[in-house]
C-alpha cells in the first residue's frame, strides 16, 4: 500500500488523459502517408514514442512551473497539481523533468535515424526540431519567463500539435512535403488549441490571480467562447476542404457523424461555468479529436 501511495501522485502529474490528444497528429500524418501507401510500422512506433515523452514531459514541467509561478495555489479551481499540493518534492519534479527531456530526445534521434538515416542536413533539421520541441515543453510554464504566462501557448500548441506533428511525420514517412498536408495540421492545431482553450476558461480567475495572461484572461470568457467556436469551426473547414481537393467519392465525408461531439463541446463550454462542470469538457474534446482523427483518416485510405 505505500508503494500505491508513492506512486499515485506520479500518475495523477502525468496527466495520462492527454496522451490521446498528443497522438492525434502522428496518427494524422500516418493515416496521410498511407494515402501514399507510405506507412511504416517502426516510424509509427518511434514517433508514438516520442510524442509520448514529449507531452509527459510538458505535463511535469507544467506542473512544477504553476506551482513555482503561483498558478497551482489555493485558488486554482481545477485538479490539484503535485508540487503545489506537497505530493511531489520540487527537487524530484526537476529530477523526472530531465531524465523526460533524456528520453524523448534519445526517442526522436532515433526516429529521425530509422526515418531517414545519415542525410545530415534532413537529421540536423529534424533534430532541431525536436530540441525546440523540448523547449517549447518546457518553457511553457517553466523558466523565468514563461511564454504560456504571455497567452503564447495557443501558437505553440497550434505549431507543434498542428503544423509541425502532422507535416513533420508526413516527411518522415515519404521524405516529401506536400502543401495540402498543411490543411490536415491545421485541423488537429486547431482542435488541440480548443483544448487548452477549455483548460484557460476553467481557470481563468486562478490565473488572473496568478499573472498568467491565458488568452481568456485577456480577451474575457465571453470571447473565449466565440474564440473556440471560431477554433472548432476553422478546424472542420480545413478538414472539409482536404477532402474537396482530393475528392474521390461521397463516403469521403463520412467522418461528419463525429460533429455532433464537436457542438456538444462548445454548447458545454457556452452552458458551464462552473470549473468542476467544465473539466470533463477537457477529456471531451480531445477524445472527439481522436474520434476525429481515426474516422477521417479512414475515410481517406478507404474511400
Amino acid at each position: 500500500m505505500a508503494a500505491v501511495g508513492r506512486i499515485s501522485p506520479w500518475l495523477t502529474a502525468l496527466r495520462l488523459r492527454t496522451l490521446p490528444l498528443a497522438l492525434s497528429s502522428i496518427g494524422m500524418g500516418s493515416f496521410l502517408a498511407q494515402m501514399n501507401h507510405a506507412f511504416r510500422w517502426d516510424i509509427f512506433v518511434l514517433a508514438c514514442l516520442t510524442t509520448v515523452f514529449l507531452q509527459i514531459l510538458s505535463n511535469l514541467a507544467n506542473d512544477y512551473g504553476d506551482s513555482v509561478h503561483g498558478a497551482d495555489s489555493e485558488h486554482r479551481e481545477g485538479p490539484a497539481r503535485m508540487v503545489q499540493s506537497g505530493a511531489i518534492s520540487p527537487a524530484s519534479m526537476r529530477i523526472a523533468i530531465g531524465f523526460l527531456i533524456g528520453l524523448s530526445l534519445a526517442c526522436g534521434t532515433a526516429l529521425i535515424y530509422v526515418s531517414i538515416g545519415f542525410d545530415w542536413q534532413v537529421f540536423l533539421f529534424f533534430l532541431g526540431l525536436g530540441l525546440l520541441a523540448i523547449l517549447a515543453a518546457v518553457y511553457y510554464t517553466a523558466g523565468d519567463n514563461p511564454y504560456g504566462y504571455l497567452g503564447l501557448g495557443d501558437l505553440s500548441v497550434i505549431l507543434f500539435f498542428g503544423l509541425v506533428g502532422v507535416i513533420g511525420v508526413y516527411y518522415l514517412y515519404t521524405g516529401s512535403i506536400d502543401t495540402e498536408i498543411a490543411l490536415p495540421g491545421i485541423t488537429c492545431g486547431m482542435f488541440a488549441t480548443a483544448v487548452l482553450n477549455v483548460n484557460n476558461i476553467r481557470d481563468i480567475e486562478s490565473d488572473k490571480k496568478a499573472g498568467k495572461n491565458s488568452i481568456p484572461v485577456r480577451i474575457g470568457r465571453e470571447n473565449a467562447i466565440f474564440y473556440h467556436i471560431a477554433l472548432i469551426a476553422v478546424g472542420w473547414m480545413a478538414a472539409i476542404l482536404f477532402t474537396l481537393l482530393n475528392y474521390n467519392s461521397p463516403w469521403q465525408f463520412a467522418y461528419l457523424i463525429c460533429l455532433p461531439m464537436f457542438m456538444m463541446n462548445v454548447r458545454g463550454v457556452m452552458t458551464k461555468t462552473k470549473s468542476a462542470e467544465l473539466d470533463p469538457y477537457l477529456r471531451q474534446m480531445a477524445l472527439s479529436t481522436l474520434v476525429f482523427v481515426l474516422l477521417f483518416g479512414l475515410c481517406m485510405i478507404y474511400f
